[in-house]
């Protein structure tokens, strides 16, 4: 399954008032945007999960794929395919036919916000989704944090202490679930154009996933 699910709000979701005044100013000035929650991408059946923070305006938002569209994606989507977690070529638009292979991909928060801040009632919002989405997947054995944000997220909505499972780039956690979650900064162009991480930082990462899901 991808795409529109029961894991994603409905396309006029109204409970982030913010977010939602936000998505109707790109709505006006961009019609032909996608401007709506943005929907997970890949199989349910996947046994690994990657995910992120939350849709770049530019990006996820306006082609209605995460990590679509911006800098964001770039490092994500090659490091994947390199590792056979997706097939295809990623071209930076939803209709370029990649198809992810055991690795399905969400937001903890679907909608995106201005100037790229979350507040804690955008993220406890959203949370029931991302608490709905991990449930359901079977085969699930890791998540990919992408960032601190999507850390904390994921402990909150499997209802673990942070404390015990402190952020930090490169590292896998054990969680008390039986499932594990990896940790790599955010691949923003902040970040990349920084040098706080690069493409062979996050591919590391992916390798390292790789090898524990043989």
């Amino acid at each position: 399954m991808s795409g529109l699910s029961v894991f994603s709000p409905g396309r006029d979701c109204g409970f982030c008032p913010r977010l939602v005044a936000y998505r109707e100013e790109y709505r006006s000035l961009h019609p032909d945007w996608f401007n709506a929650p943005v929907p997970s991408f890949g199989p349910v059946k996947a046994r690994l999960l990657v995910v992120g923070q939350a849709p770049g305006v530019n990006g996820a938002n306006r082609t209605g794929r995460p990590f679509t569209g911006d800098v964001a994606g770039r490092l994500l989507y090659p490091a994947l395919a390199k590792f056979g977690f997706a097939t295809g070529t990623f071209q930076e638009r939803p209709d370029d036919g990649l198809e992810l292979t055991d690795c399905r991909i969400t937001n903890a928060v679907r909608c995106a916000p201005p100037q790229h801040k979350l507040e804690t009632s955008d993220k406890n919002h959203c949370l029931p989704y991302l608490a709905a989405e991990i449930a359901a997947m079977p085969d699930l054995r890791i998540l990919l944090a992408i960032g601190a944000k999507a850390h904390h997220s994921i402990l909150q909505a499997l209802k673990l202490k942070p404390g015990r499972y402190p952020f930090k780039h490169g590292a896998t956690h054990a969680l008390e679930n039986g499932l594990a979650l990896a940790d790599s900064f955010h691949t923003s162009q902040y970040n990349v154009n920084t040098g706080r991480i690069t493409q062979e930082m996050f591919e590391a990462i992916v390798a390292q996933i790789r090898r524990s899901l043989t």
